[in-house]
């Protein structure tokens, strides 16, 4: 029988769930997909034999076989276009690519396939695939294996992304994405996999293994898409944050005693507008932070959409605190995150306003 979809609230911890990290999680997460669903495929760069860089599909392979999870050349155009073909046909393929900043060259084959196919062929053909990436820095991976492309996918009406901040979530959201019958980007913090780092540089907010959102419910379960997560009740500030982020702001807030209600996003398309609406016009001020650069990235539409529908409930105004509008800086990554100095910066400014 299936569990039933999980609500906003963090796990309660009972005889049926373990404490997993996020790379658990998303194991999980994909072996239960591939066991309920004969149709769910699994390919990529090192998916198989390896078990992906970072172990997210270790042992797949063994279990369900190399027709189910299989290696593919280095082609991430030829990945991303074979599992629009595999969509069409009637499977549910879960691409991996190997880092964020490698989708590229598979971006026509998303934009231009995937997100169109539905509409193009008037509902006679769907891509239900789940475009699954580590994406972000944190791990001294330099320019090429750090980006935070999210912004552009927000923008390809037709493609829906997710980012989950917890072990918790990435089942959940994962599962909901591998059944949903429209393309997703799964983006995964890779900085977060195996624990909260929060940019107190490389000390985690408390053991990962201790930490609450680790809970992780047995076998199967849904966490809907486009439902936000109020991740810290408070009046004075919102602050909208998704990904490593969360645990950043978390950390900083309980740090300076700031009655903040946290709002962890979880996916940017389709957006929770409402959670956001609501929880801006009870607190006044808005503080947005991701990891991604300044301009044209998602705070700024975050932004527009909070001036718009929470004007007169305002009493400062909307801020952001994101990376710089630089090349990624692999020798002084730490600072190039919003972290402790600048979000406090923020934090006292609308406060004061």
């Amino acid at each position: 029988m299936s569990a039933p979809e999980t609500t906003n609230d963090a796990p309660v911890v009972t005889e049926d769930t373990r404490r997993l990290n996020m790379i658990e999680a998303i194991n999980e997460a994909l072996a239960i997909m591939l066991e309920r669903d004969p149709d769910v495929i699994i390919l990529g760069e090192d998916v198989g034999y390896f078990g992906g860089v970072f172990r997210a599909t270790a042992g797949l392979q063994e279990k369900f076989g190399k027709t189910r999870v299989f290696d593919t050349p280095i082609s991430e155009c030829g990945i991303i276009g074979v599992a629009v073909g595999m969509g069409a046909y009637g499977l549910r393929p879960v691409p991996e690519i190997q880092f964020a900043d490698y989708i590229y060259p598979g971006l026509d084959q998303l934009v231009s396939e995937a997100a169109r196919l539905r509409y193009r062929s008037a509902g006679e053909f769907i891509a239900p695939m789940t475009v699954r990436s580590p994406f972000g820095g944190g791990i001294f991976g330099g320019q090429t294996h750090s980006q935070s492309p999210e912004a552009l996918f927000t923008h390809v009406s037709g493609i829906k992304t997710v980012i989950p901040s917890t072990p918790h979530d990435a089942k959940g959201l994962l599962i909901s994405a591998i059944e949903d019958n429209d393309p997703v980007i799964f983006f995964e913090p890779k900085r977060i996999y195996n624990g909260p780092f929060t940019g107190f540089y490389d000390k985690p907010v408390e053991p990962w293994k201790k930490h609450r959102d680790s809970q992780v419910p047995e076998g199967y379960y849904k966490i809907p898409l486009g439902k936000a997560r109020t991740v810290r009740e408070g009046e004075a500030l919102t602050v909208l944050v998704y990904g490593t982020m969360v645990h950043v702001a978390e950390a900083v807030c309980e740090a300076r005693g700031v009655d903040a209600e946290i709002i962890d996003l979880r996916t940017l398309v389709p957006l929770d507008i409402e959670a956001i609406e609501t929880s801006v016009k009870k607190t006044g001020r808005c503080l947005i932070i991701h990891e991604a650069t300044r301009t044209s990235g998602f705070g700024a539409e975050l932004s527009a959409l909070v001036t718009e529908r929470c004007f007169y409930h305002l009493e400062a105004p909307v801020d952001r605190v994101t990376g710089f509008d630089t090349p990624y800086p692999h020798s002084l990554e730490w600072a190039y995150f919003p972290g402790p100095v600048r979000i406090g910066e923020a934090i006292d400014k609308i406060m004061s306003e």
